[in-house]
């Protein structure tokens, strides 16, 4: 039976990441532009975030004001619960 790379990433700590980058518009720095990323990391290190913020300062001209993480940890090892037995339905 073969696991699913999917799988085994969650089991390693990966889930969905969303951050909300606030940064200021190059031409107006007095507003803030509100940009949405979504990807999987592994938290709690967050190394994709990190290169995607090393990129965005290197890059992009508009200088980050602040950034709000959320991530989720559906899966973990300690969900599991193996059980002895087996139960039979016709």
């Amino acid at each position: 039976m073969r696991v699913s790379p999917d799988f085994l990433k969650r089991l390693e700590g990966f889930g969905l990441l969303t951050a909300e980058i606030l940064y200021r518009m190059p031409d107006h720095p007095a507003f803030l532009q509100s940009f949405l990323w979504q990807t999987e990391d592994k938290a709690p290190d967050f190394p994709e975030l990190s290169r995607f913020l090393h990129f965005w300062d290197k890059q992009i001209e508009g200088p980050i004001h602040s950034v709000r993480v959320a991530h989720e940890r559906l899966l973990k090892p300690c969900d599991f619960r193996y059980l002895q037995g087996e139960l039979l339905l016709n």
